[in-house]
């Protein structure tokens, strides 16, 4: 019996030294998140540049508000000063204010949000929230709770409002949240967009059944899963224990989670038509690097297992860094802005995206989790 103990033992230790050897250097991830982040530093010296595609964007759209949450991200694992100096000139250039001003009620408005919030919390001062909380309050004033009609919103405004309730310790954001979440999950298109049978979302209304994919599943588009996973995730982070509605976040986010894991491509990726390969199938970073995100967290938490997850989460993790990252910082495979599989195609190494800052506020968001894993 001794003998059979000393063995096991042994098998322990050489399985616990294998895994370690697998997981990512953090020196190594740290590198790679910052190689990509200088690239975008150095080509937008002007916080305040506008981008101009089909039309003129200011800087403080959705876009670039995903950028900044990726870089706050990196600032929470490497407090370099140059980072929070980037984001409260970007802050300071738009007057801690958002495109449509503060009575807007467009989601991708208000993901500015999201870092006003965060260098508040750094440094309180009630001007740099102060429009964004106008905002937030005047949702929470009005009966209606139908604005966020496509998932890509909830990523967009969802932590918006947990962070006010935390900052103020005010129930009122996170029951307005929970009504406007349940709301898309359950009554937008004909019985709301989200299909517990299969775990994912369908994009908006007109992605819902009938709407069927070439190969006659169901269209789940990848980033519109993605922004879902991450609001969820970034929602679990601040959401306070004994709030009621965390539950049925929770139950939501293990079952994107564990719906995610069979449909990984064998390269480590997922296909931007979640359930139809053929459809534009190929690499994609941005929906691959909210996988990682919300699949890393969930690991590093204890949520989810990591004997099930970790694999996963490498393999993807690798093949982004691997098969993305340029020597220069320049992410390839990254799908242009758009609503579904077919938008911005095609998605290759070296095509740049039109709008370049949403993929890398992905990538960093996703090495945030990454480094943080034992």
């Amino acid at each position: 019996m001794r003998k059979y103990g000393v063995l096991v033992l042994l098998l322990i230790c050489v399985f616990s030294t294998v895994r370690a050897e697998e997981l990512p250097d953090r020196n190594k991830v740290l590198e790679q998140m910052c190689l990509a982040n200088e690239y975008f530093m150095n080509k937008w010296i002007d916080v305040g540049k506008t981008t101009i595609t089909d039309k003129e964007r200011p800087s403080n759209i959705w876009t670039r508000g995903v950028y900044y949450e990726g870089l706050m991200a990196l600032h929470e694992i490497y407090p370099k000063k140059e980072f929070y100096d980037y984001a409260v000139s970007w802050a300071e250039f738009h007057k801690w204010g958002m495109r449509n001003g503060n009575t807007t009620r467009n989601a991708d408005d208000q993901c500015c949000g999201q870092t006003y919030i965060d260098l508040y919390n750094i440094s309180p001062h009630p001007e740099k929230i102060k429009d964004i909380k106008i905002c937030i309050d005047m949702l929470v004033a009005t009966p209606q709770v139908d604005d966020w009609s496509w998932i890509d919103a909830i990523q967009m405004a969802m932590p918006v409002f947990v962070k006010l309730g935390v900052v103020f310790e005010d129930s009122k954001y996170f029951e307005k949240m929970d009504e406007m979440y349940m709301f898309t999950r359950n009554e937008h298109g004909d019985n709301g967009l989200f299909n517990e049978q299969d775990g994912l979302w369908w994009r908006d209304e007109n992605f819902d059944p009938p709407y069927k994919e070439p190969n006659g599943e169901d269209c789940y588009w990848s980033r519109g899963n993605g922004w879902v996973a991450a609001a969820l995730t970034r929602v679990l982070k601040e959401l306070p224990e004994n709030e009621p509605y965390r539950n049925q976040y929770m139950n939501d986010y293990k079952k994107m989670m564990n719906a995610l894991v069979p449909i990984q491509r064998k390269d480590g990726f997922w296909n931007v038509s979640l359930h139809d390969p053929n459809h534009f199938g190929g690499k994609e970073l941005t929906g691959t690097s909210l996988f990682v995100y919300a699949m890393a967290y969930g690991v590093n938490q204890g949520i989810l297992p990591g004997d099930k997850f970790l694999p996963v989460i490498l393999k993807a993790w690798n093949s982004l860094v691997a098969d993305c990252l340029h020597e220069n910082g320049f992410l390839g495979y990254v799908q242009s802005t758009g609503k579904e599989p077919k938008d911005g195609q095609p998605v290759e190494y070296d095509k740049e995206p039109n709008f370049d800052d949403y993929g890398l506020g992905n990538f960093l968001l996703a090495g945030s989790e990454i480094y943080k894993l034992k």
